[in-house]
């Protein structure tokens, strides 16, 4: 697994969301976006980590940056997910991991002392050129949409 860098270009990716629309990075270029890949949906620390962009959500807009939340979760579980917890932005599915594979956010991790191979909570902040300008792995999700937040506001 490579972990991307600031300044790296982002990988290209186009996925489903939550409705079956195909959202691609080709469709959010020119504009600056957090992408963050998480295990599943519906799980406590996933539920945390999404519930705290949701949380920043109005703000997030107002720096006109769009989130997307991506998971191997298929369209319906989104859709669940999203409307359980009122979450107003997009998920994307990536059954195959071949988007989180690009991010560097499926690997070898550790979870409860042992070596697994699985989703590492990742989050990128990609600019408008389609560049990164932030990258967190291993992410703890306790105000971890804060601490993006606070690094787009520089």
């Amino acid at each position: 697994m490579s972990r991307l860098e600031v300044g790296a270009k982002a990988p290209s990716f186009s996925l489903t969301d939550q409705n079956g629309h195909q959202v691609s990075s080709a469709s959010l270029r020119g504009e600056r976006y957090v992408v963050y890949f998480y295990p599943a949906d519906d799980t406590p620390g996933c539920t945390k980590e999404a519930c705290g962009f949701n949380d920043e959500l109005g703000i997030f807009r107002h720096l006109g940056v769009r989130v997307v939340g991506i998971s191997p979760d298929d369209s319906a579980s989104h859709l669940k997910f999203r409307a359980k917890f009122a979450l107003d932005f997009d998920l994307l599915s990536d059954p195959k991991k071949s988007t989180m594979q690009a991010y560097g956010a499926y690997g070898e991790k550790m979870l409860y002392g042992k070596k697994v191979v699985g989703v590492i909570r990742s989050t990128f902040v990609v600019g408008p050129t389609g560049l990164i300008e932030h990258a967190w792995y291993a992410v703890r999700t306790d105000g971890h949409a804060r601490r993006v937040r606070a690094a787009i506001e520089g």
